[in-house]
């Protein structure tokens, strides 16, 4: 019969014999029974206890003991489980027989199959041994070298994150070195003569390498390099060097050496107390031009006293053609900006000022407003004197043009607004809900190399309106809920700003989100005026099978046309186009909404019609844009589809692919293709793309690309559910 455990508990120095308890010193350590110490650092000539737990314990002599079946130390956060142990007191030495489980911290186990340690398990010697750390990197060593409980010598060692089997012992990939050294403190692996293989086929050697453990998340370093191919830059390798300067701010430099291009990229970052910055840039010398050509992009966000907030982004690039040339970004007109901002419940604050770049070949710099100012002061209330809710702003803005050309080419402008509106509601005892709506503006402006005719000054608007809603609800006994109301709106308006020059309010939208507004232009500059009418319903219904349907159905009626309101945009004329919009979403992950624009005649001046659908395996998105010419807005007319979608084939392979078509020039404007592989060890990347752009500086262009991330070494893959399994 096994005899039960036996807890040895440490009088001091000396050895004594107990009926319940034996005890001997581990050099300054003595082992207690049951009682497990924390892992804070023990005072200088202050005793430190440890237990010792075992199936079976015999004295041998004076100065030794034997412990076997199912060995545990535990001592200052480490813990030892052997099948046997013998503890020499002359040397103050453990010899140990496996197999033998070694945790000296949250994040790195040992596991051998025999040994020699101190009495303090902070050096010695394990054969045939193995360490893992944190779930993630092994490496396989035939003797590991404890040095100071801070280092680990590894000989003769094998690297990897990758699951291996009997049946498949050959990882995707390892590292093959005659020594590595664990530097648990640095969190840092340092290998001498090292092979790096791929299946088993050696791909590169190095005398020397250093790398972070998978317990470091920012360590200077090299990072795995990049492929990439593009048809007008060539191709070449992109090797990230990475820079920790500190707990809160990192340099990462990116060289690209193609046979085209020698690119240097940059990314910095910085945390702060209260916010944080980033900046991202290049710098390139290529075949394309033959000036030097950059860009860069940088923004940052703070926290300010009285939960004010800075915002600021900087946008700028060397020509018009860099960032679609190296994919740094598709935007055809660059922003700066630097604002201030406090959102509360009742209040809002901005102040904003923005300079603008084009990079289309069509505009240019002198003739567009390229510096913006703003200022808004927004608050709600509910004042004593008057039911209902009161609404008011402040507002100002300013744009400027470098040209001096009268009128479009060259106006700047100066306004300050003042708005109020005010609305109250109450449900009547059918239940309909009527509300009465009240609203006027003050503008004045002024104008710097404006055209002849424009006038600068005082101008108003005055709006009052009513509205009538009828929500009736249904509830059937199998859970089905709907919603049917019925809404008409009437208002009535007024306004002098006729002659002010239109800057703001050019390009009009018409869409569920406006048709029960008061005015649908953007900005100040125009605004709805005269008798009119905002008539239509809305519909939702939620069934308990997981299915919705909701749909918004309208159309505005005026008393007479307004010339602001341009043809294309759905609202020209004494009655707009009909909307109808719905969406419905299916338990499945199917969703499908539609936003027409449509005529008595069923002529559509726009279709937007979009699909999505999300599984285990597939997630499909398509949409479809039909939209007429709008001359008064620059706007051509347009048709395309775009696409894009993945499918995962199985827990390792998932691929990828977008498309956008343009069917009014007859030709694709991208192509994208992706394959990725990722498991428990590794994630792989290829890409292909293809730009079909075309202008007087840009040229399309085709793209490949391949990436590599190892896990272990300071990166996650995000694939340890994806770890293979061992036959048993």
């Amino acid at each position: 019969m096994t005899p039960p455990k036996k807890p040895v508990r440490s009088l001091g120095m000396g050895l004594a014999i107990a009926t319940t308890a034996l005890s001997f010193s581990l050099g300054t350590t003595a082992l207690q029974a049951q009682t497990v110490p924390t892992s804070r650092p023990v005072a200088q000539n202050q005793v430190s206890y440890a237990s010792l737990i075992a199936d079976d314990l015999r004295l041998v002599g004076q100065s030794g003991i034997v412990a076997s079946g199912n060995v545990e130390i535990f001592h200052n956060g480490v813990r030892l489980q052997a099948q046997e142990l013998q503890y020499d007191r002359r040397n103050e030495t453990l010899t140990l027989v496996g197999p033998i489980h070694l945790t000296d911290g949250p994040e790195r186990i040992i596991l051998a199959d025999s040994g020699d340690l101190s009495a303090d398990l902070r050096n010695g010697v394990l054969r045939s041994a193995r360490i893992v750390l944190d779930q993630q990197l092994q490496l396989a060593a035939g003797e590991i070298g404890l040095v100071d409980g801070r280092y680990a010598r590894l000989t003769d060692t094998v690297v990897t994150s990758c699951q291996t089997c009997a049946e498949n012992p050959v990882p995707l990939w390892q590292i093959r070195a005659r020594s590595v050294v664990h530097d648990q403190e640095g969190r840092q692996l340092y290998f001498d003569n090292a092979s790096f293989l791929v299946k088993g086929v050696p791909i590169l050697w190095l005398p020397r390498l250093r790398l972070p453990d998978p317990t470091l998340k920012r360590a200077t370093g090299w990072l795995l390099p990049e492929l990439r191919s593009s048809s007008r830059l060539g191709t070449g390798l992109a090797t990230p060097y990475f820079i920790r300067m500190g707990d809160h701010r990192d340099l990462t430099l990116t060289p690209w050496l193609s046979t085209k291009t020698r690119t240097l990229e940059a990314r910095y970052r910085q945390a702060f107390r209260t916010g944080d910055i980033e900046f991202n840039g290049a710098w390139s010398s290529d075949d394309l031009l033959t000036d030097n050509r950059w860009y860069l992009f940088a923004e940052g966000s703070f926290a300010l006293p009285r939960d004010y907030r800075l915002d600021f982004d900087i946008e700028a690039t060397s020509d018009d053609a860099y960032l679609l040339d190296y994919g740094y970004s598709g935007k055809d007109r660059l922003d700066s900006a630097i604002s201030v901002s406090r959102a509360r419940r009742d209040k809002f604050v901005l102040a904003e000022l923005t300079h603008f770049n084009t990079l289309r070949s069509s505009e240019s710099n002198s003739t567009q407003p390229t510096i913006v100012g703003d200022f808004l002061l927004h608050r709600r209330t509910e004042p004593a004197w008057i039911a209902g809710e009161l609404d008011w702003q402040i507002e100002g803005h300013t744009h400027y043009r470098s040209s001096n050309t009268p009128g479009d080419a060259g106006r700047d402008v100066a306004r300050l607004s003042a708005r109020t509106d005010w609305r109250n509601s109450f449900t009547l005892n059918n239940g309909m809900v009527f509300a009465t709506m009240a609203g006027g503006d003050l503008d004045y402006y002024t104008y710097t190399d404006e055209a002849a005719g424009e006038q600068e000054g005082l101008f108003y608007t005055g709006t009052i309106g009513a509205e009538l809603r009828w929500p009736l609800i249904r509830r059937e006994q199998s859970g089905v809920t709907q919603l049917l109301e019925p809404v008409m709106q009437i208002f009535y308006g007024r306004s002098n700003r006729e002659a002010i020059p239109n800057e703001d309010s050019v390009l009009l939208e018409f869409d569920e989100g406006n048709l029960w507004s008061d005015s649908r232009f953007a900005g100040s500059d125009r605004v709805e005026t005269g008798l009119r009418s905002n008539i239509g319903v809305s519909w939702t219904r939620q069934d308990p099978a997981g299915w919705s349907l909701a749909l918004v159905a309208g159309r505005v009626y005026r008393e007479n046309g307004i010339a602001a309101l341009t043809p294309g945009s759905g609202l020209e004329g004494t009655s707009s186009d009909w909307l109808l919009a719905g969406q419905i979403n299916f338990a499945n992950g199917l969703s499908v909404s539609n936003r027409a624009l449509f005529d008595d005649h069923l002529d559509f001046s726009r279709n937007e019609t979009r699909i999505h659908w999300a599984s285990d395996r597939v997630s499909l998105g398509s949409s479809y844009l039909w939209i007429e010419s709008a001359p008064a807005e620059n706007r051509p007319q347009a048709s395309e589809w775009a696409f894009d979608g993945s499918y995962k084939f199985n827990d390792n392979w998932t691929g990828s692919a977008d498309w956008r078509y343009d069917f009014i020039n007859d030709r694709a404007a991208r192509i994208g293709l992706g394959l990725e592989y990722r498991n428990e060890c590794a994630a792989i990347d290829f890409t292909a793309s293809r730009r079909f752009t075309r202008t007087d500086t840009i040229k399309p262009t085709t793209d490949f690309g391949v990436t590599v991330k190892l896990s272990g070494f300071g990166v996650n893959t995000g694939g340890r559910t994806l770890a293979r399994h061992c036959n048993r």
